[in-house]
């Protein structure tokens, strides 16, 4: 009974293993500390490494600033991929947003993320500065 137990369990372990069809080469992306009003995109670039073409079906985010774009086609086996972001960089702070991705894997949705802080231009910190000096 233990070795069917622990043939069962390694059976598993070595299918979830292989479960996921795709890999990302970064699963979060830090965009440092941006300039308020910069571009906020990014790519995130991934390979599939399953053995059947991958279709990403949705891409959806954790709110309205950041707006990711799918590939609209599968990608084949073995070949690389992309998911494009743009977040909005009006609102000066933190962030961390997700990108959730639902796809045709074995694992179905994979959470991608974005996080960096914004901040006021240079010019802006310059003359603001002046200011209290005055």
């Amino acid at each position: 009974m233990k070795r069917v137990f622990t043939l069962l369990c390694i059976g598993f372990l070595s299918f979830y293993a292989n479960a996921q069809e795709f890999k990302f080469e970064e699963e979060i992306i830090d965009y440092g500390e941006i300039e308020q009003d910069s571009n906020g995109e990014k790519t995130f670039v991934f390979t599939n490494i399953g053995d059947k073409p991958l279709i990403i079906e949705k891409a959806k985010s954790s709110c309205g600033c950041t707006v990711p774009e799918k590939p609209e086609k599968p990608v084949l086996p073995g070949e690389k991929g992309e998911i494009k972001v743009s977040y909005n960089t009006h609102r000066i702070g933190v962030f961390y947003k997700s990108i959730t991705l639902t796809s045709n894997t074995t694992d179905k949705i994979k959470v991608i993320k974005i996080k960096g802080v914004v901040k006021k231009p240079l010019s802006l910190e310059k003359e603001n500065s002046l200011l209290k000096e005055k």
